[in-house]
């Protein structure tokens, strides 16, 4: 009967449309292009011969049978996410797959891997990084690491810690003059307006200058020399212990929670539960 169904493929583009209520923003979930959802999902209704949206400009809502539809593959695809997850228990032993914010984990984790790999040195450990937080119902992953991580079903959410934040450039361009410093802007938190709302004061930031969509290459920047940058205090630890970067003020501003989630499933694991009491223990005040 399956050569019978639609392929899951257009399902999930379908799902995701529906649920987002965008053609536009199911592409940028699923990392397609939007004539990849339009085409699967007009696919799809040419299957079932009837119309699954009503199509306003940029705006999509369902009909009656999308509705229909939409209960029904959402049902499927939560009980086929739970079957993948079920799988777990044929992983190879001692395995453990961690998720995290690419700078989290380039400029906090990996540094610190060796320490972890020394104290439980049969880890198999495998760490993946993405922008987006990971589904961590449909997804294989343990535990996931970041800054923008929001509680979701089956897992345990834990806030690591409040972040600060500081301007700081390398010492070759404290040396310049304050006018002539190229002003290096991140998105977020690492926004200049974050330090000027919390009552940063002015150390030489202009509008224009270089930008950032990712906080781990805004202090890769900063570290380079490219100019002056508004840097976390737990990112950017390890830079200061190295001469890398230097505080142009004393002064801290709020910056983002870091935080964990940890699934369910894996939360008795021993390997699992010592890697975040790693963490824990790497985090307190003094580990730089």
């Amino acid at each position: 009967m399956l050569k019978h169904w639609p392929p899951l493929t257009a399902l999930r583009g379908f799902e995701a449309a529906a649920r987002l209520g965008s053609f536009h923003r199911a592409a940028e979930e699923l990392h397609l292009s939007q004539s990849a959802i339009s085409q699967q999902i007009r696919g799809l209704e040419d299957y079932l011969e009837q119309p699954l949206f009503f199509r306003q400009g940029r705006s999509v809502s369902l009909t009656d049978a999308g509705t229909d539809l939409l209960a029904t593959t959402q049902a499927m695809l939560r009980q086929l996410a739970g079957g993948i997850r079920r799988l777990d228990q044929y992983r190879k032993p001692h395995q453990l797959i961690v998720s995290a914010s690419p700078a989290f984990a380039r400029h906090w984790l990996v540094p610190r891997l060796g320490d972890f790999r020394r104290r439980h040195p049969g880890a198999d450990l495998w760490l993946l990084t993405s922008e987006t937080p990971p589904d961590m119902a449909s997804q294989t992953v343990d535990i996931a690491l970041g800054d923008d991580l929001q509680p979701q079903p089956q897992c345990q959410h834990h806030v690591l810690l409040q972040d600060r934040l500081y301007p700081a450039c390398h010492p070759s361009v404290m040396a310049q003059p304050a006018t002539e410093r190229t002003t290096l802007h991140g998105e977020r938190e690492w926004d200049w307006s974050q330090w000027q709302v919390q009552g940063g004061a002015d150390v030489g930031q202009q509008r224009a200058g270089l930008n950032f969509s990712e906080p781990g290459q805004l202090l890769d920047a900063a570290c380079q020399g490219l100019g002056i940058a508004l840097v976390s205090e737990l990112l950017a630890a390890s830079a200061c212990t190295q001469g890398l970067l230097q505080p142009l003020h004393a002064y801290r501003v709020d910056g983002p929670q870091w935080s964990w989630l940890l699934h369910d499933d894996s939360a008795c694991d021993p390997l699992v539960l010592s890697f975040c009491e790693w963490v824990l223990a790497s985090l307190k005040p003094g580990d730089d």
